[in-house]
């Protein structure tokens, strides 16, 4: 699969979610969504999972470096799970990092386009 990319400014950031699983270990999750200036398809909802207990806090990290009107790179996966004959897909972001800002052009005056030869 090809490596999923999209630019936009986060939106809203959910509230944090935590929880235990069968075996008694803890997890965290924050949901966040992305607004992109796509005509269509420019709102989406993705998903930062960590376990308590892992080197690296990716929830952590996110609600630490990341605010709402700021604007990113999301790099994710789409994943799909089956749960009692019903599927269900949810965007995984694995790496966010600040957007570059593009260097706008400087506007050329109408006065300074009649002077060109063609």
């Amino acid at each position: 699969m090809s490596k999923l990319k999209v630019t936009g400014k986060i939106k809203t950031i959910k509230p944090l979610e935590i929880g235990k699983t069968k075996e008694d270990k803890g997890w965290s999750k924050v949901s966040f969504l992305l607004e992109t200036n796509e005509t269509y398809n420019n709102l989406y909802c993705f998903n930062i999972f960590s376990m308590d207990n892992s080197e690296r806090n990716n929830v952590e990290n996110f609600i630490k470096f990341n605010k709402e009107k700021q604007k990113v790179d999301v790099d994710f996966n789409v994943k799909t799970t089956e749960w009692d004959g019903r599927h269900f897909t949810e965007l995984s972001a694995w790496k966010i990092f600040k957007a570059e800002e593009s260097i706008a052009a400087p506007e050329l005056n109408e006065s300074e386009t009649d002077d060109l030869p063609f």
